[in-house]
């Protein structure tokens, strides 16, 4: 079952969810110093997920694009996930706002490897 607009994927709803609360971590707790490299760059790849999402959409007609813009979803996602560790490192975030924002992120991860692994179910 094809959904009608990417909007109504899982992947895309708790994709979003994640992408607006990395932007307002980011807004709240990263130093200043931080705007031109780690706020700019956990920014855009928690974004990009869903804006690769979208784009799978449109090319869902042809298996293999919406396969590789999948898997830029994907990419993008872990990408997430490493700004998350830097920011656990550099202690901007505790172990305790890691941990969530982890968890959310793998779950976005399966619900795109859902996807990548279910294409018919999405085009």
């Amino acid at each position: 079952m094809a959904a009608s607009n990417f909007t109504t994927w899982f992947a895309y709803e708790k994709g979003m969810r994640l992408a607006k609360c990395v932007s307002q971590l980011a807004r709240n707790r990263f130093p200043r110093e931080e705007k031109y490299s780690l706020t700019d760059q956990i920014r855009r790849s928690s974004r990009s997920v869903c804006s690769n999402l979208a784009e799978s959409f449109a090319k869902r007609v042809y298996p293999k694009h919406f396969a590789a813009k999948l898997t830029d979803a994907m990419g993008e996602n872990y990408e997430t996930q490493v700004w998350l560790q830097v920011a656990l490192n550099e202690k901007y975030i505790s172990e305790e706002v890691y941990q969530e924002y982890q968890a959310a992120s793998e779950e976005v991860g399966r619900l795109l490897t859902f996807m990548h692994q279910n294409p018919h179910k999405f085009t």
